[in-house]
């Protein structure tokens, strides 16, 4: 069956419903039923992730896949985590999100020209996506392309997310992951930047400054 969707939110509702990986299904199911010990007082999410923010954006941000105990607890993209706080924090310096941190779907958060994202709308296990399971999800990345109609620029958050973008916006095949990379293919770009993971921030391979002049960058091939 050919999919057509025509609007984000008509797409989001499909997303929540996905069942096609049933690794995946079996994981995000099993640690929203134990849980963990910091988060047993959680009713967790459970479930694929839709994208969120500004349906009007000129900016979508593609990150590799919720986090365990972070997005399949919450039910949103990049929160309840550290890389969520990294990267909120970054945009509301640089003035795209209204507070410097996402808890949890329901704390007010805004974002301003933005939409978040992410390759797989499913926490892997050991946060290892396989080729397939990717697969299965590119169709869904490749809609908010399509329906996003105001989009400029793509900022991919790792080399998962990056290969992903590359691959379905129609790039040479064979472009390379480097941070802070700009590629331009008519009216949008794609810009690369480390994955504001705790182990890349905590180690020093992607600092505040680093991720802060990405968004700038985005800000100014946008627009805005």
């Amino acid at each position: 069956m050919e999919l057509n969707f025509q609007s984000l939110w008509q797409l989001n509702q499909y997303i929540i419903a996905c069942d096609k990986c049933p690794r995946l299904v079996e994981y995000r199911t099993r640690v929203a039923q134990v849980r963990t010990k910091r988060f047993l007082q959680w009713e967790y999410w459970g479930k694929p992730l839709p994208g969120f923010g500004d349906t009007n954006a000129e900016i979508l941000i593609v990150g590799l896949a919720p986090a365990a105990h972070g997005g399949n607890r919450t039910g949103r993209m990049f929160t309840g985590d550290s890389s969520g706080d990294t990267l909120m924090a970054s945009l509301y310096r640089v003035g795209l999100a209204s507070k410097p941190t996402s808890n949890d779907r329901y704390d007010g958060l805004k974002l301003w020209h933005v939409y978040i994202t992410a390759a797989l709308r499913c926490a892997p296990p050991a946060n290892r996506p396989l080729r397939e399971e990717l697969e299965n999800c590119s169709i869904y990345l490749k809609w908010e392309f399509r329906l996003l109609k105001r989009l400029k620029v793509v900022v991919a958050l790792g080399g998962v997310a990056f290969n992903s973008c590359v691959r379905l916006l129609g790039f040479p095949a064979g472009e390379k992951f480097s941070h802070g990379a700009i590629l331009r293919q008519g009216d949008l770009y794609l810009i690369s930047s480390y994955h504001p993971s705790r182990r890349n921030t905590q180690t020093g391979l992607l600092k505040p400054e680093m991720l802060d002049s990405v968004f700038i960058q985005a800000k100014k091939l946008s627009g805005l």
